[in-house]
């Protein structure tokens, strides 16, 4: 069974190729993301908040700095921001629960500043 590391290191790599597949590997099927727009369950209500974050940060990044990773049992907790085309993101947070290899709660949030 992966770490709860394990699971984060996979999922933060997932996220950087953009592979949604990969992405979604990493959640259990019945998963919950909460984050200021909402609560998100299972992996069709989970793609498209994903989707959107990979468009407007991750596919047009020129910037990324990880500004902290923790992981304590099941919990592991980042801190990160990034600049693309569209956005600057000078601070955002996550944290998930993992259990049997899964992510089972994530939470998100981040200040995103449009550019334009």
């Amino acid at each position: 069974m992966p770490t709860t590391q394990q699971v984060l290191d996979s999922h933060i790599a997932a996220i950087d190729s953009g592979d949604m597949t990969s992405i979604l590997s990493d959640y259990a099927a019945d998963a919950v993301l909460l984050t200021p727009e909402g609560t998100f369950r299972g992996h069709e209500e989970i793609r498209p908040v994903i989707q959107r974050v990979l468009d407007d940060v991750f596919s047009t990044c020129t910037h990324f700095q990880m500004l902290q990773k923790n992981v304590e049992g099941e919990i592991a907790y980042i801190v990160w921001s990034a600049e693309s085309q569209k956005f600057s993101v000078p601070l955002a947070t996550d944290t998930f629960v993992m259990r049997d290899g899964k992510i089972v709660v994530q939470t998100f949030a981040a200040k995103m500043v449009g550019k334009g």
